[in-house]
């Protein structure tokens, strides 16, 4: 099941709304030099992140982006695009997180969301669990990234 889109905002969507098999997209947002560099400067001070100069020398042939700054660029199209704005309990972990391709500055970045699972509680029925894999795609729609991981999102109120 593809879906472009939630049929229910962010602002009204529940655990009953997230349903196994569905595979959603959410982008564009750009990677910029000045975010690469800034980012890792402050987090993760290695020279093919920090240097254009220098990373011409690496195996990487130019500056690529920290893969956290990556996954901080993919965590907010997901809180912006996916996570339900009324509902969301946060998550308990990652339970994997690769980075397949390097990030370059002036990469568009998007996300495709698959919903693998979704299972009530038993000790807290009014929540329920929904594990996702996230891919992250760069403009030629090359995975760059991939995460699986669980959410806990309060079900509907019922009467």
């Amino acid at each position: 099941m593809h879906n472009s889109t939630f049929t229910v905002a962010r602002d009204n969507r529940y655990f009953e709304d997230y349903a196994v098999g569905s595979i959603y997209e959410f982008g564009t947002i750009a990677v910029t030099e000045a975010e690469v560099i800034d980012f890792a400067r402050r987090y993760d001070p290695q020279p093919f992140h920090t240097d254009p100069e220098a990373a011409k020398d690496t195996p990487f042939g130019g500056l690529i982006s920290s893969g956290w700054l990556t996954a901080g660029l993919m965590m907010r199209l997901l809180v912006d695009n996916y996570v339900s704005s009324v509902a969301s309990l946060g998550s308990p972990g990652v339970k994997e997180l690769k980075w397949l391709k390097p990030v370059r500055p002036g990469d568009e970045l998007s996300i495709r969301v698959t919903i693998q699972e979704a299972r009530r509680s038993r000790s807290k029925p009014d929540r329920g669990m929904v594990g996702i894999s996230v891919d992250v795609l760069n403009q030629k729609k090359e995975v760059v990234m991939t995460m699986q991981s669980v959410g806990m999102i309060l079900c509907r109120k019922t009467a």
